[in-house]
């Protein structure tokens, strides 16, 4: 088995070391590189081109937010997996928007993170179901307000579809909307892949924001 590669950025070398303890004691995951600014992790991440970056958000010289722009924008693979804890909210939905797989937070338990590592590496995201409400209730209110209907991609949806979107911005999983909407999982994913065309999204966060900016989903 190939072992997922990791990239961790931090500025706390304590907290770097507790990651890479943590992660090398998995079989299938390695730990490539380090950093302790977002300059650093950019330059690392596109040379050792890992699969997952644990990124955190406030970083010298530059800091989490800059530093996923970059890596999105650059290409390459690597997938981004936010650190934070809660009074960095308006940071993390700043690295959403820039490309980031997901987020987790820095009190999460281990098996979580892993997981989450795990999920993010084969192509899905990851919003931590305890951290997405409040997530979205402290930045929503900052939110354009747009009204339903302005942006034309909504056009392109069917009723069955804009309901599956409003269950994920709810934070709902496959198998919940499955139960709520009285259809198979194997349906939702097809509805999801789906949304995620016309939406031009590239993964379930990009859909989540795309709901409550569009005022498709509110408060």
């Amino acid at each position: 088995m190939t072992p997922i590669t990791v990239f961790l950025a931090d500025d706390q070398e304590l907290v770097r070391s507790g990651f890479r303890m943590l992660i090398e004691a998995e079989e299938d995951l390695r730990v490539v590189g380090e950093a302790a600014d977002g300059a650093a992790t950019v330059t690392g991440v596109l040379r050792s081109r890992c699969d997952v970056v644990l990124m955190d958000i406030r970083m010298p010289v530059m800091d989490g937010v800059e530093a996923t722009r970059k890596i999105v924008a650059s290409g390459v693979p690597t997938r981004v997996l936010v650190l934070t804890t809660f009074d960095l909210d308006e940071y993390v939905f700043s690295a959403l928007k820039a490309g980031a797989s997901g987020f987790m937070l820095k009190d999460a338990r281990p098996g979580d993170l892993l997981n989450a590592i795990r999920t993010v590496a084969a192509g899905e995201a990851v919003m931590a179901p305890s951290a997405t409400r409040r997530l979205l209730d402290h930045v929503v209110p900052t939110l354009p307000t747009n009204p339903e209907g302005a942006d034309p991609r909504l056009d392109l949806l069917t009723e069955r579809e804009r309901e599956v979107l409003v269950e994920i911005a709810a934070g709902a999983t496959n198998a919940e909307i499955a139960g709520r909407l009285y259809m198979a999982e194997g349906t939702v994913k097809t509805h999801i892949t789906r949304l995620l065309a016309k939406l031009q999204t590239r993964d379930r966060v990009g859909l989540v924001l795309f709901a409550y900016e569009t005022g498709l989903v509110r408060r």
